[in-house]
């Protein structure tokens, strides 16, 4: 029997309701599930009818794990699927989800998991590490971006970058994205990034608010290992941050290390939707919400 993690955001599911369907219609299939919360919810725990367990206990055997929520769920959990080798499925319960797979009202697709015939789309992520005197005083891996920048203060701040090869460009504004594929719809096209086919396999700089008209993004291959270096982090206040997590104090002197990780996210597809129709019914709603 097949295990599944049902894991809903509670502050996209309210009460678990979209979960508990999800519960229904997988257990008439057959399929065993579990229901795990992708983060400790702060103050008082509402009561619901599908009992929690925690995500590092059933993550070990899972099958499957079912996020619900928008993609910052996704992202949250990519970490801990990607180290157990766990394929994801999505189902969307925020605003744009580029990387959800299902809508709410698309959840009768869940029963064509009953025979385990489904496709998987292996997502490239990125091993971040800070390199502070000689030893690795910070490392993460991340399925979206890693992003340098400067604190609230409104000072520029300037960032060599490099390859093993040398030299790359001197970034100076109020930051920097390095991301994947699959980050490349988030933060980096905010920042004037190209888009890029999630599947492919790349390493994307984009400058963030640059304060020069040549300050372009670059795609990599992603045999390239860059190299940060935030050269006045000691008069200013410079952080990384890894997928939108707790950012990371930096200093002089210290390197951010970015290259393609051995570890993947392994997406879940069920129906035959292409990246071009997705993307441009993503954008569509997008732009509606800004027309009204």
């Amino acid at each position: 029997m097949k295990k599944v993690i049902l894991c809903p955001n509670p502050y996209r599911d309210n009460d678990l309701k979209v979960a508990e369907r999800s519960k229904r219609i997988l257990e008439e299939t057959g399929i065993q599930t579990v229901t795990c919360l992708p983060f400790q919810q702060e103050g008082a725990v509402k009561k619901t009818s599908l009992p929690v367990t925690p995500l590092e206990d059933e993550i070990k055997s899972a099958d499957l794990l079912i996020a619900f929520g928008g993609d910052g769920t996704i992202l949250h959990l990519a970490k801990t699927v990607a180290l157990h080798d766990v394929p994801v499925l999505g189902i969307n319960l925020g605003s744009l989800g580029f990387m959800s797979e299902l809508e709410p009202n698309e959840l009768e697709r869940l029963r064509d998991l009953v025979n385990w015939n489904f496709s998987v789309e292996s997502r490239m992520m990125l091993d971040v590490s800070v390199q502070r005197g000689g030893r690795t005083v910070y490392s993460n891996i991340a399925l979206n971006d890693a992003v340098i920048s400067k604190g609230s203060i409104a000072r520029v701040v300037r960032l060599e970058t490099f390859t093993e090869e040398g030299r790359l460009t001197r970034v100076t504004g109020d930051g920097v994205v390095i991301s994947t594929p699959t980050g490349s719809t988030g933060y980096s096209m905010a920042a004037g990034g190209p888009i890029v086919e999630p599947t492919a396999r790349n390493l994307l700089l984009t400058p963030i608010c640059p304060h020069s008209t040549r300050a372009d993004s670059y795609v990599l291959s992603p045999e390239h290992v860059i190299t940060v270096e935030a050269t006045d982090a000691n008069r200013k206040f410079v952080y990384l941050s890894v997928d939108g997590s707790k950012a990371f104090s930096l200093k002089n002197g210290d390197q951010i290390r970015v290259s393609q990780s051995k570890y993947c996210t392994k997406l879940v597809r069920l129906s035959k939707k292409s990246f071009c129709e997705i993307l441009d019914k993503k954008m569509a709603m997008e732009a509606a919400k800004y027309e009204k």
